[in-house]
């Protein structure tokens, strides 16, 4: 049964692709949708939809595809809609 085990997760280790894992140094400087969310004043499915917009840089993590954002592109985004980032694309949110 153990030796099943190894199969399976050897099998779902292949399946994964290196780069659409996050490094796990990396997930101490991530924010759950929940915090994100919370710091944005915006409903969670809110910040699913911008994140699918490409609005917003999201990672996905897990099997189950959970969202992580990075510390940095928060600030970016929020540098973007208040105006404050050097950049000439501005975010438009509805």
């Amino acid at each position: 049964m153990i030796l099943e085990m190894i199969k399976d997760e050897d099998m779902v280790l292949e399946m994964i692709k290196d780069e659409d894992m996050v490094d796990i140094i990396q997930m101490d400087n991530m924010l759950t949708i929940t915090e994100v969310a919370a710091l944005l004043h915006v409903h969670p499915n809110t910040l699913r939809r911008w994140s699918d917009e490409g609005l917003i840089r999201a990672y996905r993590i897990t099997m189950r595809g959970d969202r992580r954002f990075r510390r940095q592109d928060i600030a970016r985004f929020l540098d973007k809609l208040n105006g404050d980032g050097h950049d000439e694309e501005k975010v438009s949110v509805r």
